[in-house]
């Protein structure tokens, strides 16, 4: 079992910029894959940045590329989403998500383990 508490979010003026955290409980989340997704009012949730088990692997939907950073640091059980350069369009709900599983996934079904999440909003 994996428990999450992601936080960091808030509000921000398009342009800036925000780091989130995802921190988790278990001695083995250096063995989990994580992603990073959100929901925004009226839309489906949508996948926005994926990490490998170890870090080595990383992805990015193509709205954010280039602006989000993904990193993990195992020895704290942290994955973060260093986020750049904030768009209006960026708002939402953003939640992290484990599996068991080195492997990382852009499909949410792929997660067994979800965080609260942490409310972005981004003003224009």
């Amino acid at each position: 079992q994996v428990q999450l508490v992601e936080s960091g979010g808030g509000l921000v003026q398009a342009g800036g910029s925000l780091r989130l955290s995802c921190a988790a409980s278990g001695r083995t989340f250096s063995s989990y894959a994580v992603g990073w997704f959100r929901q925004a009012p009226g839309k489906e949730r949508e996948f926005v940045s994926a990490i490998s088990s170890s870090g080595g692997s990383t992805a990015y939907a193509d709205s954010v590329k280039g602006r989000f950073t993904i990193s993990r640091d195992n020895a704290k059980n942290t994955v973060y989403l260093q986020m750049n350069s904030l768009k209006p369009g960026d708002a939402a709900v953003y939640y992290c998500a484990a599996r068991g599983w080195p492997a990382m996934s852009r499909y949410d079904d792929y997660y067994a383990y979800w965080g609260q999440g942490t409310q972005v909003t981004v003003s224009s």
